[in-house]
């Protein structure tokens, strides 16, 4: 086809552009992208001598490829005669149509990015907010899943993990133990004392620094309570805890202490013999 007649075409088409317009568009266009690709290639090299998360240098490296790209649109766009302007006005219009609709996802999304740069957890890491608790399984943009002791699988909305209380048991290294127990009011204090020691240094895993303690926290109706404290190393906090629980009670009954618990009496009054 003759190249006249090409250009009529365009022309009648597409109003302003010509073979010369669209072969300098094309080669805006390549000469774009290949400066886009440079940019992130030299952004991932500068961000991965940062400290930055891994997850946050491909959001980063994901936004401003993205930010590329449009630019890039609106330059060929211009060397096309189209002006930049009308298509800035309709991506603007766009943009607020879409994160209108979206707003609940964009909140999560901003609420992901906290929790990735904050790092009030990691993966896992045992965790307690308003909506669960469990094991830290992975942390995306919109939603934090948890897997619980139950063997299940929780996903929670970053916006709301954000916005509430965050109990993190596993960044310490260490949990403590608390454990209430009555006795009887006829046992001392120091007999009770001493059988909750013994059954903690039964117990495995228990650390003697800082050591454990047993208080009186509370006289109640029918029995004294103490609170039996003492630490433990993360990964084996339930072990400890459960054994725990097992030795306090061998060792009350070693020592004859009185482990008491709410009795109800019941009095029969035979009404026959008034009359």
């Amino acid at each position: 086809m003759d190249t006249a007649v090409l250009e009529k075409i365009l022309y009648t088409g597409w109003g302003k552009l010509t073979v010369e317009n669209l072969l300098s568009a094309l080669v805006t266009l390549l000469l774009c992208l290949a400066a886009a690709r440079l940019a992130v290639k030299l952004a991932g090299r500068a961000l991965g001598r940062t400290r930055l998360d891994g997850r946050i240098r491909d959001y980063v490296l994901r936004g401003l490829r993205f930010l590329l790209y449009t630019v890039t649109a609106l330059i060929v766009a211009e060397s096309l005669g189209i002006p930049a302007s009308s298509l800035v006005a309709l991506l603007s219009v766009f943009a607020l149509a879409v994160s209108l609709a979206v707003q609940d996802v964009l909140s999560n999304v901003a609420g992901g990015l906290v929790l990735l740069f904050s790092k009030p957890f990691t993966l896992g890491d045992y965790i307690e907010s308003a909506d669960g608790e469990g094991t830290v399984y992975s942390i995306g943009l919109t939603h934090t899943v948890l897997d619980t002791y139950g063997g299940q699988r929780v996903m929670l909305p970053n916006s709301r993990l954000t916005a509430g209380k965050i109990v993190n048991y596993t960044a310490r290294g260490v949990r403590r133990v608390d454990h209430a127990v009555s006795a009887s009011y006829e046992d001392s204090t120091q007999a009770v004392r001493a059988a909750c020691l013994k059954a903690v240094s039964r117990t495995p895993h228990v650390l003697e620094d800082p050591p454990p303690q047993v208080v009186v926290t509370a006289y109640g109706e029918s029995a004294i309570e103490y609170h039996v404290r003492f630490w433990a190393p993360v990964d084996a906090y339930w072990d400890a805890c459960n054994s725990s629980l097992e030795a306090i009670r061998d060792a009350f009954r070693e020592d004859g202490v009185s482990m008491t618990y709410n009795h109800l009496n019941v009095h029969i009054v035979d009404n026959t013999k008034e009359k």
